[in-house]
């Protein structure tokens, strides 16, 4: 999976981040200072065509955000129908420095039907949830949210000696969400810099340092898979429904920008 970059400066991450998703392919453009969105969905997806996704995937947020550092976010597709399913679901931050915050790669057999995370928030800004369905077409829904400060908001300081960095916990829900549907919990120990945080003492700026990409399993199938940048909150969370298939053992690996890799692995608990 790829990565995605960030650096420090809002207009270089903006510009790098996008081009980098959208390929070599895409064009360089000037965001429309008014609403970003039509640029920004020019740059990472190519200019390809984008459909209204009211039908397939809702999004929700806080309108106002109590923390901007903390915003939750929920992603739930809709029945599918004859429709062919979703394969992936990348979130986007219209005002962020760093605008695609996680492209979830949903499993094959997964059916996972429902997402939710915590995401920075830079600036008042539409939050926009993107689907590409197996055939290949893209779907959004959008969500405006009222926060600010969360990219530069100071990070809760990291005790030495305490939890290490990159140490997962695996909740899982025992009680089904329906007749073939349970839920788990990724956590994540990560402090998750932004690049945009200043350390008070030096006055100097704190290197990025994010979780960037992570796979889960299912025993030997991919649940999900998930690219992340730094509008990831720190101490990242995932929480997702799935399809269970008797498979006995979780497992988890998860990479981070600065070359660090943790791996993880939990038995399934029984409903």
């Amino acid at each position: 999976m790829r990565t995605l970059q960030s650096l420090p400066r809002r207009e270089a991450m903006l510009a790098a981040l996008a081009t980098g998703l959208a390929g070599s392919g895409a064009k360089a453009q000037v965001p429309n200072q008014d609403d970003p969105w039509p640029s920004l969905a020019g740059q990472i997806f190519n200019d390809r065509p984008i459909a209204d996704g009211r039908s397939l995937l809702t999004i929700d947020a806080p309108y106002r955000a109590e923390d901007a550092a903390v915003v939750p976010i929920d992603i739930h597709t809709l029945p599918q129908g004859d429709r062919p399913p979703i394969r992936s679901i990348t979130l986007v931050i219209d005002g962020n420095p760093s605008p695609v915050a996680a492209k979830f790669s949903l499993g094959a057999n997964s059916g996972i039907r429902s997402l939710s995370t915590r995401v920075r928030v830079d600036s008042y800004t539409k939050i926009h949830a993107v689907a590409e369905t197996a055939d290949g077409r893209l779907f959004v829904v959008e969500r405006f949210v009222k926060a600010a400060g969360g990219c530069s908001a100071p990070a809760a300081k990291q005790e030495a000696g305490g939890i290490p960095i990159g140490t997962m916990r695996l909740r899982q829900f025992t009680q089904a969400t329906d007749a073939d549907h349970r839920e788990v919990q990724l956590m994540i120990r990560h402090p998750n810099y932004s690049g945009m945080q200043m350390d008070q003492i030096t006055r100097l700026y704190v290197p990025a340092h994010f979780v960037s990409s992570i796979t889960i399993w299912q025993g030997d199938d991919v649940l999900l898979g998930i690219d992340s940048g730094i509008s990831i909150s720190e101490n990242p969370e995932f929480r997702f429904d799935f399809h269970p298939d008797g498979a006995t053992t979780f497992r988890v690996e998860a990479q981070d920008n600065d070359g660090g890799s943790f791996k993880q692995s939990w038995d399934v608990t029984r409903v």
